[in-house]
């Protein structure tokens, strides 16, 4: 029989922090605490496999799991010396969930369980009895709230009505006599609601609880936060079921959140609010605006340096920055959690080089600290300092970065505007764990309520999103539909800017400057550069691009893109007439004028590689693209060519496909008009020629784009080497230039071996590969991908992802068959799978020379080089 508990406190524990499969991430670390001995408040995990074994069966539990349940009581009240259900001496739980892998606020937790008419006395004591009313009214609204699927906003407005009857602000300044007033009318609303008592059983109340806990594995923010986040794999949740302590017990008693760094700036200083007489739920979810942690002694004497050894405790054996949650009650600390702390990118970069330097790792581990994906937070723009700034209200500087979007009030509408590729700024009371979706899309959030390390904050800094939090100077519309900012009135759709690294919330848009990279950066891309096999370059059609990607480390051009060359003010009308041409002497003239134009354009990316291997790609899209289709820019282009429209409309029709990306480009455009590639390689060999006569060093690579057949490349390529002599001649150039194609057809990767032989090197165009090996067209299918994903169909958008059981067959047929052929081979990407971290992974596995990417993704690319680089060491070494 399967064993479905495992229990922790009170000097046992049934597992430690590498049982995260089966006891979740809070259950494995809650037993690892207990065996540190760290005073926590014992309990017992339901295990994962017990939560996979529930949904799977609708519902029902397995056979055994309410015994065990029971048995896991009885640890808790031998430790406790309480009894569930006990009207003296009455033993409350919590339940809280905790998977694998941390979901901040995406799942459901209750407090208080065991609570009911017949234990509030026995909790209440003789001096107690607002403290136990207190607690029997959350009790009945989160469980009405959370297990019985009522309206929170039924239980909120009987609140504020009791709170506007009393003429009291906040909820601590109801007396007992008024919560128990609040209890009647919260069970009012369930008997109304659900036509049924509130469950006054407390086995009842935790069989409900477990079961709520459970289904929200698979509520829609918990599934969409997994798809955000890209969480596949997990059997399902825990449930965490432990002995109450209670924050709200009195004055000397409180609850809190800490980091034991700070997780915006990385600063090796601690960090964290508290509420003081409140319960854990009252700080992450933003409802009071709490204290700073490094006031706590002025309410609890002496519980500051309680804390800090905590933090050192656990800092120096996780080795890592935590996030912790814990209560005092009468003066007594208790740790509820402890985890891996969400961080931005600069506090990750900092936390790991100063972890280095005191000697708690080494500079690989560090490299394994730092999420690649979250280097992006540092290489984009801030507000630029010397912008004026119309501030209308501060607030707490929740994430950090730099926003302007236009308002909406609901997360809704964020994700709608988002849709249409609008900037949105989502403004809130306070966030959810509902407005995960519209928190993803906007590029800043604002809220009303809510302190440092509540839901919107951690949320914020999770996703490198831009958040200002606890801005009491907001005051939203009752009906959501505007709001009052300071002294300005705010409707949807103004423009508005945050920085969320001061607090400040700004009317109107701010401009931008340009990141500057820190010491601690430069320090995490050298670990990275000295590990990794893998070279990575960067896409890049201007010498600016180059020349930003050199700054950010690229070493080397994997793909210099000629059509966005063509589109240029100074050329396209040049363009029009060599693809309008009726003659080859009038292409040819027309081509003669584009020559010193791509000249030009080359030399100024060969002399910003100055001597890295620049990748140069030849034409590849169909000639319509380049066409105007409007009748009006028809007839423009008519004029100025002296031709009539219905010429260039009826050259435009011929030109037209009905499926072009499939069509008369790449080496079929080269094929069927060889002069426009002769033109480019000319360009090509004229611009090296004058980098080196200027003493810089080039290293010209050719592509030829789309290439299905070994006899499509083979013709090229004797062209190009037909002329070759001439070129150097004229050109002066003597270096080597190689000659190689893209692997984008399918029809290539699975012939690999006989374009090898006439090929110096492939470079997979994963992006057409993708579109070509599903089936499926990048510009048209967003909605159906979308669709796939949410279906469970597709773990992950193929196109910004590796279809690694797919697509990267094809790639691992390639890279064989070719290497095969041609040893001295070199293989590539190019497409922007080559930015991404976990194709990164499997481009390690093919032992792939080079990644390119865009510029701002090279620093990515380049930390997740040297962690693929460490994986498949260790998964060799296994």
């Amino acid at each position: 029989m399967s064993r479905w508990i495992h229990v922790f406190g009170d000097g046992k524990a049934d597992g430690g922090a590498a049982d995260k499969e089966l006891l979740g991430g809070k259950g494995a670390n809650l037993a690892e605490m207990t065996r540190l001995g760290i005073p926590v408040p014992p309990g017992f995990t339901v295990s994962t496999a017990a939560c996979a074994e529930v949904l799977a069966n609708k519902g029902r539990w397995p056979e055994g799991l309410a015994d065990e349940i029971r048995a896991g009581l009885r640890h808790i009240e031998a430790a406790t010396g309480r009894r569930f259900g006990d009207p003296e001496h009455p033993l409350l739980v919590s339940v809280r969930s905790g998977a694998a892998v941390s979901m901040p606020g995406m799942m459901d937790t209750i407090l208080n369980l065991g609570l009911s008419d017949a234990t509030l006395a026995g909790l209440a004591g003789a001096e107690h009895g607002r403290f136990a009313a207190d607690s029997y009214r959350r009790l009945v609204q989160m469980l009405g709230d959370v297990v019985l699927e009522i309206d929170h906003a039924l239980f909120e407005r009987e609140l504020t009505q009791v709170k506007a009857d009393v003429g009291a602000k906040l909820d601590t300044e109801l007396s007992e006599a008024d919560l128990q007033r609040l209890v009647r009318r919260y069970k009012a609303i369930v008997l109304q609601e659900t036509g049924k008592p509130f469950p006054e059983d407390p086995i009842e109340q935790l069989s409900l609880a477990i079961s709520a806990v459970f289904d929200s594995w698979n509520t829609t923010r918990a599934v969409k936060y997994r798809q955000l986040n890209d969480i596949h794999g997990l059997a399902g949740t825990a449930v965490n079921v432990q002995a109450m302590v209670f924050g709200n017990r009195g004055e000397n008693s409180a609850t809190g959140v800490c980091f034991t760094r700070d997780p915006s700036t990385g600063e090796n200083a601690f960090y964290g609010e508290f509420l003081q007489n409140a319960q854990g739920e009252d700080v992450v979810a933003g409802i009071r605006t709490p204290l700073p942690i490094e006031g706590i002694d002025e309410i609890l004497p002496g519980m500051l340096a309680q804390l800090l050894s905590v933090k050192e405790r656990l800092e120096n054996h996780y080795k890592d920055m935590q996030d912790i949650e814990f209560t005092v009650e009468n003066g007594e600390l208790y740790m509820l959690q402890t985890r891996a702390g969400k961080r931005t990118g600069a506090a990750a970069v900092r936390i790991a080089v100063d972890m280095v330097k005191e000697g708690l790792l080494d500079e690989r581990e560090a490299l394994w600290r730092i999420q690649p994906s979250a280097l992006d937070q540092l290489l984009h723009p801030t507000f630029d300092p010397s912008a004026p700034r119309n501030v209308a209200a501060r607030g707490l500087p929740a994430s950090p970065g730099a926003a302007t979007g236009r308002v909406v009030f609901s997360a809704a509408a964020a994700e709608e505007h988002a849709a249409r590729n609008e900037a949105v700024i989502l403004v809130r009371n306070e966030t959810s764990p509902e407005d995960i979706g519209g928190m993803h899309a906007s590029r800043g959030i604002l809220t009303a309520r809510g302190g440092m390390t509540s839901h919107a904050a951690v949320v914020a800094r999770g996703m490198g999103t831009c958040c200002v939090a606890g801005c009491n100077e907001l005051i939203i519309d009752a009906d959501g539909g505007g709001a009052r900012l300071g002294d300005s009135r705010l409707e949807i759709g103004d423009w508005l800017s945050l920085d969320g690294s001061t607090g400040e919330v700004m009317l109107g848009r701010v401009p931008t400057v340009e990141p500057e990279l820190s010491g601690d950066f430069a320090q995490v891309m050298h670990w990275s550069d000295e590990v990794r096999r893998m070279r990575v370059r960067t896409n890049a059609d201007t010498p600016q691009d180059a020349q930003r990607a050199r700054e950010f480390g690229a070493e080397g051009i994997g793909l210099c893109r000629t059509e966005h060359m063509f589109f240029g003010e100074d050329r396209i009308a040049a363009v029009r007439r060599m693809i309008l041409a009726d003659s080859p002497r009038q292409r040819q003239a027309a081509l003669d004028e584009l020559l010193p134009l791509q000249r030009s354009d080359f030399e100024g990316i060969f002399s910003a590689m100055a001597g890295l291997p620049v990748t140069v790609r030849l034409l590849d899209p169909p000639l319509h693209e380049f066409l105007p289709h409007e009748e009006a820019l028809q007839a423009e282009l008519a004029r100025s060519l002296g031709w009539e429209t219905s010429a260039v409309k009826a050259r435009v029709a011929e030109l037209s496909e009905l499926n072009p990306m499939l069509g008369k480009r790449g080496c079929r455009l080269g094929l069927t008009f060889p002069e426009i590639y002769d033109m480019q390689v000319r360009a090509i060999f004229e611009a090296a020629g004058r980098c080196a006569s200027a003493g810089i060093e080039v290293k010209p690579e050719i592509m030829i784009p789309l290439v299905g057949a070994r006899t499509e490349l083979a013709a090229l390529r004797e062209r190009i080497l037909a002329d070759e002599p001439a070129l150097r001649e004229s050109s002066g150039f003597q270096g080597d230039v190689l000659i190689g194609t893209m692997i984008e057809v399918p029809r290539a990767a699975l012939t690999a071996g006989e374009i090898a032989e006439v090929a110096d090197f492939f470079s997979f165009g994963t992006n057409d590969l993708t579109q070509m090996g599903l089936g499926l067209s990048r510009d048209d299918t967003g909605p159906i991908i979308a669709s796939y994903i949410a279906a469970g169909l597709y773990e992950r958008d193929p196109f910004a992802s590796l279809d690694q059981a797919g697509v990267g067959r094809l790639v691992d047929i390639a890279c064989r068959e070719g290497r095969a052929a041609r040893p001295e081979l070199k293989i590539g990407v190019c497409g922007e799978h080559g930015g991404d971290p976990r194709s990164i992974q499997f481009f390690e596995r093919c032992e792939l020379a080079y990644v390119s990417c865009s510029p701002f993704r090279v620093p990515i690319a380049r930390l997740a080089a040297a962690q693929a680089f460490m994986q498949a060491e260790a998964d060799a070494g296994r």
